[in-house]
């Protein structure tokens, strides 16, 4: 070890003297020349900025590879779930008055003109089964609606209110608001680009991908982005005019607008300007803190140049590489110009000292002395740095991993630039006496180094106190947030998103699939089987069932009925859930029919068959697939619930429907986005572990190699240490939940604590030698 510490010091020291060479042969030698290609560079950089986009999506909040995600696909494309938007109308007078009837009549005529708009459902076309109840034989024939002549209102209220279709779901309790379902048209170019692409990584992944299907993939991923782009600038559009439309009518209710599309496109606007915000903010706060500080004009407008310089740089790049700013990333220009903006300072001040202590030095020596004493310090503490952020990648959501590389390569970019520019910069300017006034007038550090030269031993204690209360509090940490308060809650997303979760039955979608036994397919051949007899007669009807097993008249059994009625009424008694609906939903509106009976197969089987289209897509097609002998169960979570533990109640769903409903634990499936973002929820917990773990690892291997002592390497890792436990442990007392934007807090810390630490030790070590001198 002491051997190859020794031979990184050599080859460091020989590096020192090639170091001096490039600057004082190079860059202060051809300064002007030096800048001009910086410059260009920098400007080629800006103009690839046009290409960095901002990606909002759903799939930015799952797993990579998460096999949920791939199921969730599976069934959507079964059930034909279509993406949509949903409007929620709360008029001031009553819901089934005339007026608000022909106002919804007419905000539906004006939404359906749109381009992206497929249809509307709402309280206008339902169908209505109980009013009043008719024979089931009836029924199918002629379904009413509430543009049916001579409806009556006051059934029609009591089946809204009472009709496990209908209540908590298209109108509230109260009868206050009800729900504007906006299907759009379904993206089978969108589909078939995600089968494609994802074959094709798979196979990329496995290592057994051929060479022309690695150009097939590239191809596959560009065509996919491009359609994309243009779906995204479609349901910009859309949603636009939507909210155009939806605006005209506020004057007499209260209206919002809510679903994943919506959320996705709002999600990009405030990214867009986190972008902005953040950025221009922390510039602002920093210049007034330069001025107050140095009082120079240059050494506030350096620092402004560089940051704003390695920013163009860092974005350009992004661009260039095809990486897209997610909800995550959203602050790497704020972190970036913060970082830059210490390496700067550090320069600044290194530069103020040598110009106060050697007064005979010109600035061609001062800037070269500058730079190659904050050499040394600058490029490990921003090696540490990146150490930090790339640990990151230990994380398996993919926004935090790009996150991690991104501040990386943001921060070798700050480095690179900075010292470039401040010698090329510096060379052409002055040399000005530093202006002192503020660290006469405020010198915290010192009065700190004061007190703690006095009560090391204290402070050491306090430390150390310090460290095990936030150990306490990390132990305390939650991986629980709701997706809600996210957003604030004057926005409309926050907005729209309470009243359908409060109101409407939930906002989170959770999908509960049911595989029927291969055998309960087959009731007809089990009646028909007699014990040791088997004849021709039987082996014929056997298999003219096998070509008719998937008709309805034979699917729609007792047993199978019976078993989604259980399904459905314990999803109904969960708490955590607001609505389901289901195939069950259908019977329990059937026994109204039959006179509170259930129907008989042949019932079923008649109002599968014959029930018109439009409303078999909305009450039936979206929960049966009698060809794949299955059933989906369709609830949604409440996600406002303080109380809601999502991990936990998943794990207790499935227990319960193992253990209470007898289900074989292969013969259901718990789906949808409640299961894939609670799976991106779990996984933080360990990486934040594996980051933290990673972080302390490379920082102590760096901090031996820097430092060349375990002592002193110990003595920077405690800091640093303490650092993130006072981060977390807070979070964990102040129930604050460990979610994919705090999850880079820890890197964060880390990576400003470690400037600190290493230019402290750094400098004590070079002061050190003086001190016993005199």
């Amino acid at each position: 070890m002491l051997r190859l510490v020794a031979n990184l010091r050599f080859k460091f020291k020989n590096r020192l003297i090639m170091l001096k060479r490039f600057y004082d042969g190079f860059v202060l030698r051809y300064p002007k020349s030096i800048l001009i290609l910086v410059l260009l560079t920098i400007a080629f950089c800006g103009y690839q900025i046009r290409k960095l986009e901002i990606d909002a999506s759903a799939e930015t909040l799952m797993l990579e590879d998460d096999p949920d995600l791939r199921i969730s696909r599976e069934i959507n494309e079964r059930y034909k779930t279509q993406d949509f938007l949903v409007i929620t109308y709360s008029p001031k007078e009553d819901l089934l008055s005339d007026k608000t009837l022909d106002t919804i009549r007419r905000l539906k005529e004006e939404l359906i003109k749109l381009e992206r708009v497929e249809s509307i459902t709402s309280i206008l076309d339902v169908p209505l089964l109980e009013s009043p109840p008719k024979p089931v034989s009836e029924m199918v024939k002629s379904v009413p609606t509430m543009e049916s002549p001579d409806i009556d209102k006051t059934l029609a209220k009591k089946e809204f209110l009472n009709s496990p279709l209908y209540e908590n779901n298209l109108v509230s309790s109260d009868f206050k608001t009800t729900a504007l379902m906006v299907n759009l048209h379904d993206d089978h170019l969108w589909q078939d680009f995600i089968k494609r692409r994802n074959a094709l990584r798979t196979k990329e992944k496995e290592g057994v991908i051929t060479a022309e299907e690695q150009k097939q993939l590239e191809k596959v991923s560009a065509d996919f982005k491009a359609h994309r782009d243009y779906m995204r600038d479609l349901d910009n559009k859309n949603i636009r005019e939507i909210r155009a439309i939806v605006e005209k009518y506020k004057g007499d209710a209260d209206l919002f607008l809510g679903g994943i599309t919506m959320i996705a496109d709002d999600l990009i606007t405030f990214v867009k300007s986190d972008l902005r915000v953040f950025g221009t903010g922390v510039l602002i706060f920093l210049i007034i803190m330069l001025w107050i500080i140095f009082r120079q004009v240059r050494w506030i407008l350096f620092p402004i140049i560089c940051c704003a310089l390695s920013v163009i740089a860092t974005c350009g790049l992004l661009g260039l590489v095809g990486w897209e700013v997610t909800v995550v990333s959203s602050n790497f220009i704020s972190i970036q110009i913060i970082i830059t903006m210490a390496i700067t300072i550090h320069l600044i001040v290194r530069y103020r000292e040598l110009a106060a202590s050697n007064p005979e030095s010109d600035q061609r020596q001062l800037v070269l002395d500058t730079v190659l004493s904050m050499a040394k310090p600058c490029l490990y503490a921003i090696l540490t740095t990146m150490a930090g952020f790339s640990s990151l990648v230990f994380c398996n959501i993919l926004p935090v991993i790009n996150f991690g590389w991104m501040m990386t390569a943001g921060i070798g970019v700050s480095l690179i630039l900075t010292f470039l520019l401040f010698p090329t910069i510096q060379i052409h300017m002055e040399k000005k006496r530093p202006n002192t006034s503020f660290e006469s007038f405020f010198a915290v550090t010192k009065k700190l180094g004061t007190y703690t030269e006095k009560h090391g031993t204290q402070v050491l204690l306090i430390s150390g106190a310090v460290l095990l209360f936030c150990v306490g509090g990390a132990a305390q940490l939650m991986v629980e947030n709701s997706f809600i308060d996210y957003f604030k809650d004057t926005t409309e997303i926050y907005r729209g998103m309470k009243v359908i979760d409060q109101q409407l039955g939930g906002t989170t979608p959770l999908d509960v699939v049911l595989n029927f036994e291969v055998n309960d397919n087959n009731p007809v051949a089990k009646e028909t089987m007699v014990d040791g007899e088997e004849d021709s007669e039987f082996d014929e009807f056997e298999e003219e069932f096998e070509k008719e097993k998937n008709k309805a008249q034979y699917w729609f059994t007792s047993d199978k009925m019976q078993q989604v009625e259980k399904v459905h009424d314990y999803l109904n008694s969960v708490p955590e859930i607001g609505k389901v609906v289901s195939l069950g939903t259908m019977l329990k509106v059937g026994k109204t029919l039959n006179e509170g009976k259930p129907l008989d197969n042949f019932m079923m089987a008649l109002i599968y068959n014959e029930l018109p289209e439009e409303f078999r897509k909305i009450i039936l097609n979206p929960y049966v697939a009698v060809k794949d002998n299955q059933v989906r169960f369709a609830a949604r979570i409440r996600d406002s619930e303080p109380n809601l533990r999502r991990n936990a109640l998943l794990h207790r769903m499935q227990r319960e429907m193992e253990n209470d409903l007898g289900l074989k634990k292969e013969n259901f499936k718990l789906s949808g986005m409640m299961v894939m973002y609670n799976n991106t929820l779990q996984s933080l917990f360990n990486s934040q572990i594996m980051t933290i773990g990673a972080v302390i690892l490379a920082l102590m291997v760096m901090f031996l190699i820097l430092f060349r002592s375990f002592k002193i390497a110990l003595i920077a890792i405690f800091p640093n240490i303490l650092s993130v436990g006072v981060v977390l442990g807070f979070m964990g007392w102040a129930k604050i939940p460990l979610d994919m934007m705090t999850i880079t807090i820890a890197a964060i810390s880390v990576g400003i604590a470690v400037d600190d630490t290493i230019h402290y030790i750094h400098r004590f070590k070079k002061s050190l030698p003086l001190t016993r001198i005199m």
